[in-house]
C-alpha cells in the first residue's frame, strides 16, 4: 500500500453534514430539520426520502453545534474527587438516571483529590459551555471555587459542603449516622472506641466527629484524643491509621470507620496483626457495600442512600435551571445503621441483618428493626477497659 492510501486509511471519516443530505434527498436544508425533529408539518413522502437519505448516508445530526445555535446546552458537568470510592460512582448513577430522563446528558471530571486538578476541570467544563454543575468538592478552601462566582449557571454541591459558595446542597445525615455506629457499640459494652476519620477540613469528617464525640458525652465516656485519627478516606490510610491504634499501649477495643475504602484498610491492619473480629476489635464502617456481606465476618456498617444522593441532587439541578432565582437548599437524607457480625452481633443462617434508620429531623434516632439478630450479649472483657 502506498504511504498516501495509508495516511487515508488512517485517517478519521469526515462527518456527513446536513447540507448533503438535504441535496441527495432533493430537499432544503429545512425540510431535513423538520423531519428530524419530527415536525408533523412534513408529507409523508418527503419524511420517507429524507430518513432514508440519512441511513444511506450515514448522518448523525452535530447536537453541540445544535444547542450552541438555538442558545441551549443540554449537558450537566459532573465532578467527583475519587473514582475508586463504589460511593461516588453509586451518586453518579443516580445523578445520570434523572438527567436522562430529562434529556439531558452529563460529563464526568475526576479531580483524584487534588485541588489544582479540580480546577482544572472547572476550567474546561466553563469552556464546554455546560448548563450545570453538580460537584462533590474536593476542597473546602474558598479561593478553590473563585471561578464558580462569576460563571452564571446553575450549581449543586453534593456530599460535602463548599467554603464561600451559596448553592444548594445534598448530604446524608452524616452526624446522626456516626453517633448511632458510636452508640450501638457503647450500649454493647464496648468503652474504648477509636475513630477513623478523614480530613480534618472536609465537612462530612467534620459532622462525623461530631456524632462521635456526642454518642461518647452522652454516655459519659471520656474523649481520648490517641483514639481519634484523620485519615485520607482512602484504603491505606484506613491501614495506617489501625496500625497506629494497634501498636498504643493500650489499644482501642472498636472502631469506627469513617468511610468504606477506609474500613477496608482498617480489617487489613487487623488481619495482619492476626487479630480476631470482633473478638479483639470491632468495627463498624460508614458506607454500606454489596461486599460488606462477603467479609468474614460481615462488616456493621452506616448506609448512605448513594443513588437516591444523585437523583435528588440532578432534580434540584433541574428545578434551579427553571427557576434561577429560588434560595438555595439544603436536602439531608437519612442514614441507615446495618448491624452485621463484626460489631459483634450474630445472625441466624438466612436471616437479614437489623437495620436501624436515622432519623430525618431534630438528629433524633426513629429506629425500625427487620425481624433480626438475636439480643446481643456484651463480650466478656479481655483485661481491664474493654
Amino acid at each position: 500500500m502506498k504511504s498516501s492510501d495509508s495516511q487515508r486509511a488512517t485517517r478519521p471519516a469526515r462527518a456527513v453534514t446536513i447540507t448533503e443530505v438535504a441535496t441527495q434527498a432533493g430537499v432544503s436544508t429545512a425540510s431535513v430539520s423538520r423531519v428530524l425533529a419530527g415536525s408533523r408539518f412534513v408529507g409523508s413522502r418527503m419524511r420517507e426520502r429524507v430518513l432514508a437519505t440519512v441511513a444511506k448516508l450515514d448522518y448523525h445530526p452535530n447536537r453541540l453545534a445544535r444547542d450552541l445555535r438555538v442558545g441551549l446546552r443540554k449537558v450537566i458537568g459532573v465532578i467527583i474527587p475519587d473514582l475508586q470510592n463504589p460511593f461516588f460512582p453509586e451518586v453518579v448513577h443516580g445523578v445520570e438516571a434523572a438527567l436522562y430522563t430529562a434529556g439531558y446528558t452529563l460529563v464526568l471530571g475526576h479531580s483524584g483529590g487534588l485541588a489544582e486538578r479540580e480546577r482544572t476541570h472547572l476550567a474546561v467544563l466553563r469552556g464546554e459551555g455546560v448548563a450545570g454543575l453538580i460537584l462533590i468538592p474536593d476542597s473546602e478552601r474558598e479561593a478553590s471555587y473563585e471561578t464558580l462566582h462569576s460563571w452564571d449557571i446553575p450549581v449543586v454541591a453534593v456530599d460535602r459542603t463548599p467554603s464561600g459558595l451559596e448553592v444548594d446542597l445534598v448530604t446524608s445525615s452524616n452526624r446522626v449516622g456516626a453517633r448511632e455506629a458510636t452508640s450501638h457499640l457503647l450500649a454493647h459494652g464496648y468503652k474504648t472506641i477509636a475513630l477513623i476519620n478523614g480530613q480534618k477540613g472536609v465537612s462530612v469528617a467534620q459532622e462525623r466527629l461530631a456524632g462521635y464525640q456526642e454518642a461518647l458525652h452522652a454516655a459519659r465516656v471520656p474523649l481520648q484524643e490517641a483514639f481519634v485519627i484523620h485519615s485520607d478516606f482512602r484504603q491505606e490510610g484506613g491501614r495506617m491509621a489501625m496500625c497506629r491504634l494497634l501498636d498504643l499501649p493500650r489499644p482501642p477495643r472498636a472502631a469506627v470507620v469513617a468511610n468504606n475504602l477506609m474500613a477496608l484498610g482498617a480489617l487489613q491492619a487487623i488481619h495482619e496483626r492476626g487479630l480476631r473480629i470482633p473478638d479483639e476489635v470491632a468495627i463498624v464502617g460508614f458506607d454500606d457495600m454489596p461486599w460488606a456481606t462477603s467479609l468474614r465476618p460481615p462488616l456493621t456498617a452506616v448506609a448512605q442512600p448513594a443513588e437516591e444522593i444523585g437523583r435528588t441532587a440532578a432534580q434540584l439541578l433541574l428545578e434551579r435551571l427553571r427557576s434561577p432565582g429560588r434560595l438555595p437548599r439544603r436536602v439531608v437524607l437519612p442514614t441507615r445503621l446495618i448491624i452485621r457480625a463484626s460489631c459483634g452481633a450474630h445472625a441466624p443462617t438466612g436471616v437479614e441483618p437489623v437495620v436501624v434508620s436515622a432519623a430525618r429531623k431534630h438528629g433524633q434516632t426513629n429506629k425500625s428493626v427487620n425481624s433480626e439478630y438475636p439480643a446481643f450479649k456484651p463480650p466478656v472483657p479481655a483485661g481491664p477497659g474493654l
